[in-house]
């Protein structure tokens, strides 16, 4: 059975959540999570969407989007074609990094913008890495504290 189309719209609001195949990890180290970020900030700039709250954790990643003209499809594609491609180059890897197709929840931006930035910025926390919220560097919870962060 075919898979259903996702529902995309310019102004669309999405909770993405994607994972590595396998429970394997995403990022072995900072400069594998620094070109993610890097790749997600070129994306950004390329395809005008605007980046509400991110977080990278060792195998899955939260982004909060909101879409431009550019379909989050298309957003996705070449974020994830682009990673996969450096880490199986770096590594010595072949074959699929990313678990299926990523998940998108479209959401209500009034009723839950706030939640899901406060959800996704505690991801660290439930699985205690490190227990200290604030010193979590992958993600963007410490621009909302006004402190720096990693790019994008």
């Amino acid at each position: 059975m075919p898979r259903k189309p996702r529902v995309e719209y310019s102004g669309a609001f999405y909770h993405v959540i994607t994972r590595g195949n396998q429970r394997q990890k995403l990022f072995r180290d900072d400069k594998d999570r620094e070109f993610y970020l890097d790749r997600l900030e070129q994306y950004r700039k390329r395809y005008g969407f605007t980046i509400y709250a991110y977080v990278l954790m060792s195998n899955h990643v939260h982004l909060l989007i909101e879409t431009g003209k550019t379909p989050l499809s298309k957003i996705m594609q070449g974020l994830q074609f682009s990673y996969t491609r450096y880490f199986n180059r770096r590594y010595r890897k072949i074959g699929h990094l990313f678990q299926g197709r990523y998940r998108a929840i479209i959401c209500d931006r009034q009723e839950y913008l706030l939640e899901l930035v406060r959800y996704i910025h505690l991801n660290p926390a439930r699985t205690k890495q490190p227990s200290v919220l604030d010193e979590h560097r992958w993600s963007n919870h410490r621009a909302y504290l006004g402190a720096a962060t990693a790019s994008v």
